[in-house]
């Protein structure tokens, strides 16, 4: 009996729609498999870093020195069994091991990797189990160091956990021993490699034509918008659709810990934070970023996320001559994203009176949109509400428009409801007129508003 047919025949059942069936690592395939791509390693040495080689070129040359291995193995192969050590050592050598297939997959949007036996896919937002599986600890442990040393990063004992990214942008995380139990865990969040524009945000149900009309009016009128949600919810998405209003002959700066935002406008700085090296210096912080940026002469600063310190500074920049500017928060509410600004305002070190802060963020901030995902799965907007001032200490806010969860769900559990519009006229409506964009009273009317939502874009 071949090897190939021996794994297969201890394969489980997977779960979840669309699962790889769970299977059990062969050792002798394992066994050849690590032999063979060690001898890749020490054949083609750094021809497999040499980037004037296109990736046709090195994946031809790698194809040749597999066949060649396997050639001199006396080991009783089958076609079936060298097709799947081949398409191994390929995604170890070439990719990233066992999850390669799972990042090369348009439908998957997240890859969680729960120790060597254990991988978990998003797909159309729902978790599922696939069958990917790597060979033990040092195996992952191999894959992540790949990743992390791509983006210049490191992550050992010393500095167990690391933010870095691939080429296309996609987020990852990784913990490794003494902190992972069970692990290495690794976390990738997938960037889509053609970038979401805002009719595919229609087209997922994110929001409707009439209510992203709204937002390009305010980005183009150089509102200070805050975009908000919880974690996974599309934030970094809507800031990404969002900046694409800008434009194009304005100058943009954008802050990041891991470059994320992929900007199409010509006049485009993109800067990103760095972490300290192995003696704990060196650090560039958001915060540094941020002061910096305001030397650069921006027209817009776009901050991918305040997490601490760099609060105060981007509502400094609010308010002195720096509109349009974007960024993001995590919180789940318009309201607790103004309190969690006030806390990480307070993180800066300064000792500010409460109601200074709050004076500084309602005359800085002029719109939170607020992000938030569904249990169907889906990410929407569910606020867009306008910042109007103070009354007394309290930071008074107006809904402009709301998703209506009234609407139910359908027979597959989907949310019907839509953004609708409150039937309220933000004061910033004025501002935007002074710029010569007019919106009309119908886009406030709540009926005229559900009308004009099916309209095209």
């Amino acid at each position: 009996m071949s090897l190939y047919k021996r794994l297969h025949e201890q394969q489980g059942n997977g779960s979840g729609p669309g699962a790889v069936a769970t299977r059990r690592r062969d050792p002798v395939l394992d066994e050849l498999r690590q032999k063979i791509h060690h001898h890749l390693i020490d054949e083609l040495g750094p021809i497999l870093y040499d980037k004037r080689l296109t990736e046709d070129d090195l994946r031809r040359r790698v194809q040749e020195q597999l066949q060649s291995a396997l050639a001199q193995e006396r080991a009783p192969l089958s076609a079936s069994d060298k097709a799947q050590l081949i398409q191994d050592v390929s995604d170890d050598i070439l990719g990233y091991g066992p999850i390669d297939r799972l990042l090369k997959d348009d439908d998957v949007t997240e890859v969680m990797v729960n120790g060597p036996d254990l991988v978990f896919a998003e797909r159309s937002g729902k978790v599922e189990k696939t069958g990917a599986t790597f060979v033990d600890e040092m195996h992952l442990r191999r894959i992540i160091d790949k990743i992390v040393g791509q983006v210049g990063r490191r992550i050992d004992e010393a500095q167990p956990l690391c933010d870095a990214r691939l080429p296309d942008g996609s987020r990852v995380n990784a913990v490794i021993h003494p902190l992972a139990i069970g692990g290495p865990f690794l976390t990738i969040r997938k960037f889509s490699k053609d970038p979401y524009q805002i009719d595919d945000l229609i087209r997922f149900g994110t929001l409707n034509a009439a209510s992203a009309r709204f937002l390009q009016a305010m980005v183009v009128g150089k509102l200070n918008i805050i975009i908000s949600g919880g974690t996974g919810t599309g934030k970094t998405t809507a800031l990404n659709v969002m900046s694409s209003f800008i434009p194009a002959d304005e100058r943009i700066v954008t802050v990041e810990d891991a470059k994320e935002l992929q900007l199409h406008q010509e006049h485009v700085l993109a800067m990103e934070a760095r972490p300290p090296n192995i003696e704990g210096k060196g650090q560039i912080t958001i915060r540094d970023l941020v002061k910096n940026s305001l030397r650069m002469r921006p027209d817009r600063i776009v901050v991918g996320e305040c997490r601490s310190g760099e609060a105060l500074d981007m509502l400094q920049a609010m308010n002195t001559g720096h509109d349009g500017s974007l960024t993001t928060v995590h919180a789940n509410t318009p309201r607790d994203t103004l309190a969690r600004l006030e806390t990480l305002v307070l993180m800066a070190g300064f000792d500010l009176p409460v109601r200074a802060i709050r004076e500084q963020m309602a005359s800085a901030i002029d719109c939170v949109v607020q992000l938030t995902r569904l249990r169907d799965g889906t990410r929407r907007i569910t606020h867009i509400t306008e910042i109007q001032g103070m009354e007394g200490d309290v930071i008074t806010t107006q809904d402009v428009f709301l998703f209506d969860f009234g609407m139910g769900v359908d027979e597959h559990g989907r949310f019907r409801g839509h953004l609708k519009a409150t039937g309220v006229r933000p004061k910033f409506a004025e501002k935007l007129a002074d710029q010569g964009i007019r919106l009309g009273p119908e886009v406030f009317q709540p009926e005229a508003f559900a009308k004009r939502a099916a309209g095209a874009w």
